[in-house]
């Protein structure tokens, strides 16, 4: 009689409590739970655009996206869109709030200005009384002509040397010059200064005779 082979009993092995997790599932859990995160963080952002744009019956798609674009600007910081009418009452406001910005710093330097003046000590103008702002030119000559009355003509003479052939070159212009006492007489040598125009020609007068004619 052959003998049958003892039947083993087959004992069973939970695999899931037995084998440890693999790197995929590892994977997966994480990936599933940033996407739970993800969509827990667009449901609060979606109901907070909500309660700042809530969302009436009856309005259509793009009233909606509209609103919650409002309320996205408005989150952000951002001013709404304006119409052209509060852009230009808005630049206007602007203008004259720079403006007045202006007058006042003006108005300060102005007063800055006067107090400095005021602070310095008086100072002897350096030009002829009726001459305008600036320094007169004040030049030397000799007196060519004493026939008109109150005007002499003095002969200016100028010495230069060429840039290029370093000659020296000699020029001479005259100048009408007003003498109010008829002092200066032809062959003397005199000063002259610059002053306001007195007549079509003169625009010179008489500062002192330096050397008489012999």
């Amino acid at each position: 009689m052959a003998e049958t082979p003892e039947e083993t009993p087959e004992t069973t092995t939970d695999a899931t409590a037995d084998t440890p997790e693999t790197p995929e599932t590892l994977v997966d859990e994480v990936a599933s739970a940033a996407e739970v995160g993800r969509g827990d963080e667009r449901s609060e952002a979606g109901d907070k655009l909500e309660a700042a744009a809530p969302s009436t019956p009856g309005t259509t798609r793009r009233e909606k996206l509209e609103q919650r674009r409002a309320a996205r600007q408005a989150q952000a910081g951002k001013r709404p869109p304006r119409t052209p009418e509060e852009r230009d009452a808005a630049r206007r406001e602007e203008r004259k709030r720079k403006a007045a910005q202006r007058s006042r710093y003006r108005a300060r330097l102005k007063t800055k200005r006067a107090e400095h003046r005021a602070a310095q000590p008086a100072q002897e103008p350096d030009h002829a009384p009726e001459h305008g702002p600036g320094r007169a030119k004040v030049r030397t000559g000799l007196v060519v002509s004493d026939k008109a009355d109150k005007t002499i003509v003095v002969r200016i003479d100028y010495q230069r040397r060429h840039k290029r052939y370093r000659k020296i070159l000699r020029s001479s212009v005259t100048l009408h010059a007003h003498d109010e006492r008829n002092d200066a007489n032809a062959g003397d040598t005199v000063r002259v200064q610059e002053c306001r125009p007195m007549s079509r020609t003169k625009r010179w007068r008489l500062v002192d005779v330096l050397e008489r004619a012999k």
